[in-house]
């Protein structure tokens, strides 16, 4: 099934909201090998802590009877703003939620519902098939690519600069001709004219 808008932002919200130093995350982890349970998106970080985070855009979702892969250290629903407002008196105590990239209600610590091992497995495996999707993609190395086209923006800013500061030296010595012509108070000289006109 084709994920929503909303879906998609929640996702980059999330990404974004976590992208830390000493954060490892990945999306749509499956919990152990041929596991049933998937988490829409699992962190772990360097001291050790696993966070889950399951992403809702509807109320139908939200409500829905399939499983909230809730087995992190730290447990969080991922919501827009609008389904905050309608369910939030139906989130259980220990869930946290974050609304876009602010974490809008902190979740209680809670024991690994599976082991440790196991949950950096699913993680490994998961990172790793999304290396192999990318390998296999039409574009392998988009990382480069994208460094490619930042370094070219960068490139094309640096030229528009350059020509911004060439035209604002050729007003600056157009001006200065004026003056030297005309006298510091030109500017006052042209207004008077144009009244008379």
């Amino acid at each position: 099934m084709a994920k929503t808008e909303a879906t998609k932002q929640a996702e980059i919200d999330i990404y974004r909201a976590t992208a830390k130093q000493g954060v490892f995350g990945c999306f749509e982890v499956t919990i152990g090998w041929f596991g049933s349970e998937r988490v829409d998106y699992l962190t772990y970080d360097t001291s050790g802590i696993f966070r889950c985070y399951e992403i809702k855009v509807s109320k139908s979702d939200f409500r829905s009877k399939a499983a909230n892969t809730f087995v992190g250290h730290y447990n969080y629903y991922v919501l827009t703003q609008d389904l905050y407002e309608q369910v939030k008196d139906e989130i259980p105590a220990h869930i946290g939620v974050y609304v876009g990239q602010t974490c809008v209600k902190r979740p209680k610590r809670q024991e690994l519902k599976t082991d440790v091992t196991t949950l950096k497995n699913s993680l490994i495996r998961s990172l790793s098939r999304e290396v192999d999707k990318q390998i296999r993609s039409e574009f392998p190395s988009v990382i480069e690519y994208y460094k490619r086209k930042v370094r070219e923006l960068e490139t094309e800013r640096e030229q528009a600069r350059n020509k911004a500061d060439e035209w604002y030296l050729n007003y600056y010595k157009l001006e200065e001709k004026i003056i030297a012509k005309l006298g510091d108070d030109w500017h006052k000289q042209l207004f008077e004219e144009g009244e008379k006109i």
